[in-house]
């Protein structure tokens, strides 16, 4: 186990019994099941959209501050 998920681990044992349920959900369902297949696929919009976000960001092409502040006021954050 490294480092970085012992501590994760640790962390988790201090929260409420059903907080750390629902960590353990989301860790199985990353994980996959036994013959390591992912639980999601992607679907190929997705995918699509994935991939130009990754060719944008291989660019440099990311967004303002301000964009990024318009974006959380319109979410109320």
């Amino acid at each position: 186990m490294t480092e970085l998920l012992d501590h994760a681990i640790e962390r988790v044992r201090a929260l409420p019994p059903e907080t750390q349920d629902a960590f353990a959900r989301v860790l199985l369902n990353l994980a996959g099941d036994e013959d390591d297949q992912a639980v999601y696929h992607l679907t190929p919009a997705e995918e699509a959209s994935l991939a130009k976000s990754l060719e944008q960001a291989e660019r440099g092409e990311f967004a303002t501050d301000e964009q990024v502040r318009a974006v959380w006021a319109k979410h109320g954050l």
